[in-house]
């Protein structure tokens, strides 16, 4: 293998979407000399396979919904049906105008591009292309793939992935989504917004299992309303091929047929054959163990992103690739409370969630001393207006900050930026009510939320 150059590099970065990219957009600020290996497009899953495409999709199944009910707003509108070929040129016009511009920073900031399969070689290597690239420090990024069940052959006809669901050249009549998560209601919300027959299949008691469980209802009730069928707390078993389509049996007997069956049980770490358990990486499940300041136990190896056991969100590997490159160029870093981490469900409602559910906190500081407070769009003139229904609900240690705000409701997502600096500034009810909120805005629900919290109600009840 020859050496790629007399050139060792500060930081050799295997990997180039979220995390990989941001640690060498960072790194390379930072004065470092930096080598970013990718084997497909910079950007990674979250760019081109990933949040853009599906926020795309959402987006134009909203499109969609608002001309069926135009009526509702006094306007004359028809919906004729959705034309594929034309939905996926503007989603593939919203990723080829980003791509675009991310391949100008990378070159901007005088970075090594090299595309490519790469693998680790040694503790200080990476091979890639017939060449080998030294760094000081090497940076593993390779992020995530869908993930299937034991005896469950994804063939990317009948039987396919969120990947292969973004390319669908026509509207199925009907799917089975296997997976309430994140990834399972998005395609539900946008399949049903162009007219197909959805029905999710979940193990778990609720949808989106991960949030607070009034969230989880809310949607559920939403969902219900739009004739988004769900099943809730019975595993799938097998899937079997019928003449038309897919027929899913759960472990109870119960049966689902349809068009085509959606495996969005999530994602799982790229790992296998990339050189890393003999380079004496520390693995679990395929997944590269690190510790707060995303270091390996190899002292001259890390690992950011859907590659590690921490959320698997692109902004998530974004802030693991910078604490990494400002951690290696000197500054002094502080490990991410992941807790403080805006979590968002783009379905039509949104949900989105900042800190803690009310049972985490009170699992962590005593049932006893958590207070709950729910406030309901139908306060809000904003949300009036858009015809939005929800929820706001925020979780308080009692007499003290605001530890999980909850929300649910079309463009929640929007609001969570707020609510995260009230949890991570760790904010009391009645120093949030000081704060003047827009009228009408749906942000000033969160405002009127904290008034009531702060125990001054203005556009709720006691």
């Amino acid at each position: 293998m020859a050496n790629d150059a007399s050139t060792v590099f500060d930081l050799v970065i295997l990997g180039g979407g979220s995390g990989g990219y941001a640690a060498a957009l960072r790194a390379s600020q930072l004065g470092l000399d930096v080598a970013l290996i990718e084997k497909d497009k910079v950007g990674g899953t979250c760019l081109h396979y990933g949040c853009i495409p599906t926020k795309a999709l959402l987006h134009a199944g909203e499109i969609a919904d608002q001309a069926r009910e135009s009526a509702d707003f006094g306007v004359k509108a028809t919906f004729e049906g959705i034309d594929m070929a034309a939905v996926h040129k503007y989603k593939d016009g919203v990723i080829s105008g980003l791509y675009k511009g991310l391949q100008g920073l990378i070159a901007s900031r005088k970075i090594t591009y090299v595309e490519g399969e790469g693998r680790l070689s040694s503790p200080t290597s990476v091979d890639v292309n017939g060449q080998r690239y030294e760094g000081r420090h090497i940076l593993l990024a390779t992020g995530s793939a869908p993930k299937s069940l034991p005896g469950l052959e994804v063939d990317g006809n009948r039987i396919i992935t969120s990947e292969h669901a973004l390319t669908l050249d026509r509207v199925p009549q009907s799917a089975i989504i296997l997976g309430g998560g994140v990834i399972g209601c998005e395609f539900a919300s946008a399949w049903k917004s162009f007219g197909t027959d959805v029905t999710i299949v979940e193990g778990l008691p609720h949808l989106v299992p991960a949030e607070d469980e009034n969230s989880s209802k809310l949607l559920e009730r939403a969902f219900r309303k739009r004739g988004i069928k769900f099943s809730l707390g019975t595993f799938f078993e097998k899937a079997e091929y019928t003449q038309n389509g897919v027929k899913v049996t759960l472990a109870n007997g119960k049966e689902f047929e349809a068009e085509l069956l959606l495996v969005a049980i999530g994602r799982g770490p790229v790992s296998q054959g990339l050189g890393y358990e003999e380079a004496g990486v520390a693995m679990d499940r395929g997944y590269v163990l690190v510790d707060e300041y995303c270091r390996t136990n190899v002292p001259t190896i890390s690992a950011v992103g859907d590659l590690i056991p921490t959320l698997q969100l692109a902004h998530v590997g974004f802030a693991e690739g910078i604490l990494v490159a400002e951690r290696l160029a000197g500054l002094n870093v502080v490990p991410i409370d992941y807790d403080g981490v805006p979590r968002v469900t783009y379905s039509h409602p949104e949900v989105a969630s900042v800190g803690l559910t009310e049972a985490k906190a009170k699992e962590k500081y005593g049932a006893d001393k958590v207070v709950t407070l729910k406030y309901n769009l139908g306060g809000n003139g904003r949300s009036k207006i858009l015809k939005a229904q929800g929820e706001i609900k925020l979780v308080q240690v009692r007499d003290g900050a605001v530890v999980g705000v909850h929300m649910v409701g079309d463009r929640m997502g929007e609001q969570v930026g707020e609510a995260q600096l009230i949890y991570n500034w760790e904010a009391l009810p009645a120093e949030v009510a000081q704060l003047i909120h827009a009228h009408p805005t749906q942000n000033e629900a969160l405002g009127e939320a904290h008034l009531a919290l702060a125990g001054k109600p203005l556009h709720s009840h006691d």
